[in-house]
């Protein structure tokens, strides 16, 4: 087919199909652009959500580890605190026994014979149980005792004597039993933290 078409008129057509073409590509690009920023934008704003609600959670996360922490903290101050209040008053209390049963033995009479030491509750306190041969024994006992020049007790009281007249038994010579109650003297020798020297027994 032969095209007797005007040259003029041949390059319209031409240059037509080619803006329609070119108007096909850009409308393409256009949509293409508008979808990419809508994309964009929503997943600006899902990010934009996403990173308020993760800083609010580890705002509240953290402010919950803060208030345990404290709780924690203060808890374990003051289980501390009780143990080193333990450890005072139990250091304070500690008996050197091997030096004090020295001293207690060069002040009883020979008469009487110490059977039992025990800690009292009383802070700073003990109990001592000895047999004697008499009444004036156990009285001796205590006298000496509460003796400052001993170093031994601040004083030292009688709880309670008896004494029996049955004359049998393995202490068949020391009849009477003498309970005594006596308190530490301050800065004595024979206490854990009064033994500057740092001999510990």
């Amino acid at each position: 087919m032969i095209n007797l078409l005007p040259p003029e008129t041949k390059a319209a057509y031409r240059y037509a199909r080619r803006n329609y073409v070119l108007l096909r590509w850009c409308t393409a690009c256009l949509i293409t652009l508008i979808g990419g920023a809508l994309l964009a934008g929503g997943g600006y704003l899902y990010l934009n959500r996403s990173i308020n609600s993760t800083t609010q959670q580890i705002a509240d996360t953290n402010k919950q580890l803060q208030t345990q922490h404290l709780a924690s903290v203060q808890k374990q101050v003051g289980t501390i605190s009780n143990n080193l209040k333990l450890v005072a008053q139990v250091l304070s209390q500690e008996i050197l026994f091997s030096k004090l049963l020295k001293q207690l033995a060069s002040v009883t009479p020979n008469n009487a014979i110490l059977t039992n030491l025990a800690i009292t509750q009383t802070q700073g306190g003990i109990g001592i149980t000895a047999q004697t041969t008499n009444y004036n024994a156990a009285t001796q006992l205590q006298v000496n005792l509460a003796d400052p020049k001993n170093q031994i007790f601040s004083k030292a009281d009688i709880v309670s004597i008896s004494c029996s007249n049955t004359g049998s038994g393995v202490n068949a010579d020391y009849p009477c039993t003498v309970t005594l109650r006596a308190l530490f003297a301050k800065n004595n020798p024979f206490l854990f933290i009064n033994d500057t020297k740092g001999v510990r027994s």
